[in-house]
């Protein structure tokens, strides 16, 4: 089932200023127990995620769960990210989706990693269309502290991929991110395609996050400093 997926990456704030912005991208769906290894375009490290750097990151997701009363029982976890490329490696948002051994969704986890090295994850009970709210509790963008809450829509993907993440806050939304993407076969032609297609794909978004960091900050958006013990 490890499959590629070709998307866009919308970001909007509406408020206290507009601004918007979109990138082309590539990510992978992969199974947790059958990873894709390639040392230079795709390799998928334990240490890239949350948990124990010197064990697997499927044994780190069962020790989360298990944190939480859910055991899987064996069952499949997959996983949409980016891979590490030419030893480089920048995740907004990996999402998990945790199954049963009957092949039942038991939760889904969306981790979060900040450019100031930070990560965290949240644990969701999504409905039958992938829906699920959560507290804002990460720090994650400067120009956002951390109150408010997401509404999340994260269905598993098929053919298309299709996520969104948006801040509630106050009555209003003033940030919403998504991403739109069809499936492509995680082949070895496919990823070099991809890979001259989206050259330094990891680098690039980083890149990209922190641009639009430097337009805000030159348009008049204040900073919000990070509290005492913010991740």
């Amino acid at each position: 089932m490890t499959a590629l997926y070709e998307c866009t990456v919308r970001h909007t704030r509406t408020a206290p200023l507009r601004h918007a912005f979109a990138y082309r991208t590539y990510q992978w769906l992969v199974d947790l127990d059958d990873l894709p290894r390639d040392r230079w375009l795709a390799s998928f490290r334990a240490r890239d995620h949350f948990g124990d750097p010197d064990v697997s990151i499927r044994r780190n997701v069962e020790t989360y769960l298990a944190g939480h009363g859910i055991d899987l029982g064996g069952g499949p976890v997959r996983m949409l990210t980016n891979a590490r490329v030419f030893g480089h490696v920048f995740n907004p948002l990996s999402v998990y989706w945790c199954h049963r051994a009957d092949g039942s969704l038991a939760a889904v986890i969306a981790e979060v990693h900040n450019t100031y090295g930070g990560r965290h994850c949240y644990l969701l009970r999504t409905d039958e269309r992938g829906r699920a709210e959560t507290a804002k509790t990460f720090y994650v963008s400067p120009f956002n502290d951390v109150s408010g809450a997401y509404r999340l829509t994260l269905p598993e993907p098929g053919e298309r991929l299709s996520l969104t993440v948006a801040l509630d806050r106050d009555g209003g939304r003033p940030f919403v991110a998504s991403l739109r993407g069809r499936r492509r076969p995680a082949t070895r032609a496919g990823l070099v395609r991809a890979a001259l297609k989206y050259p330094l794909v990891t680098v690039a978004v980083s890149m990209r996050i922190r641009l639009q960091g430097i337009r805000l900050y030159l348009r008049g958006l204040p900073v919000v400093p990070r509290t005492e013990g913010a991740r």
